[in-house]
């Protein structure tokens, strides 16, 4: 989800002059506008959205999506709402800025698919039902478990300016291939490999990221779907099936979790409860399907 190439000169007023220019358009007088934060995210909602009521468009990052929303709030412009991913907000108490900014339920929309039932129907695709049925622990359980730590490290990270880089993290490197066991003196010496930050204390980084931790927090705030993806793909070559890394890659597998994941699901959600009060106060703008 992050700008690159051309879309570094996408700003935020190019975004919203966009989104006013639509609404001259006939065909999108009525028509609310839903700011995504990237275009992966874009094609989950367009599935989930009514596209005769609502258009989805893409802000290219975070936040982005929060300055198109505020630049069009400004502007007394009706019937626009920015979703965006939770990441650490919920964990660190931030307040949203505008009753038209929703949240995931989870860390981020990807968390949302696997903690849905998409995962069992990828599972039942991709794994095998014998290495499944012999793995002694809950599946789902064991991805929040290894990467939490990794979620903590993002997170401290942030919380202490460390400026580490997790893009492109060799997650083989570091996740045990048959129990899913995360090896945290392995995942910090990749990090540093990675961020080319040879210089990181490991204890001090080890202290700050135990500073975070409380015994209340919710697992599915900690991770990043991302991290639990790659491991999940780790799993599928060995652990739960016998998948070669190609068919499994983490950007193909949250492909196979967005067309699995279903309408039904995202009715149980939180955020699809907060899009239906958001469609009553902001009569006639309408998102969701009337199912």
């Amino acid at each position: 989800k992050r700008a690159s190439g051309m879309r570094e000169y996408i700003t935020p007023n190019y975004i919203a002059n966009q989104i006013r220019l639509l609404r001259n358009q006939p065909q999108y007088t009525e028509h609310s506008f839903l700011i995504a934060e990237g275009d992966t995210d874009a094609r989950l909602w367009k599935n989930l959205v009514d596209s005769t009521k609502c258009r989805v468009e893409i802000a290219h990052n975070k936040d982005n999506a929060v300055q198109v929303l505020n630049i069009l709030e400004k502007d007394n412009f009706a019937g626009v709402l920015a979703v965006v991913d939770a990441d650490f907000w919920i964990l660190e108490g931030v307040v949203k800025c505008s009753p038209n900014l929703l949240l995931t339920d989870t860390h981020d929309l990807e968390t949302m698919l696997l903690k849905s039932p998409a995962l069992e129907k990828v599972l039942l695709e991709h794994g095998s039902e014998a290495k499944i049925n012999n793995f002694a622990k809950d599946i789902r359980q064991t991805l929040l478990e290894s990467a939490k730590i990794v979620g903590y490290l993002r997170w401290a990270s942030l919380k202490f300016n460390y400026c580490l880089k997790f893009e492109g993290l060799a997650f083989n490197k570091f996740v045990d291939d048959k129990t899913l066991a995360l090896n945290e003196s392995k995942l910090f010496q990749t990090v540093k490999n990675n961020s080319q930050k040879p210089g990181l204390d490991e204890p001090e980084s080890r202290a700050n990221m135990d500073s975070l931790k409380t015994n209340t927090q919710d697992m599915w705030y900690i991770c990043c779907g991302h991290d639990m993806i790659s491991i999940l793909s780790i799993a599928l070559c060995k652990a739960l099936g016998s998948c070669n890394s190609k068919e499994v890659e983490p950007n193909v597998l949250e492909k196979y979790l967005r067309v699995a994941y279903e309408s039904a699901h995202f009715r149980e959600t939180k955020l699809y409860r907060s899009i239906q009060r958001w469609e009553q106060t902001n009569k006639p703008f309408q998102v969701l399907s009337n199912l």
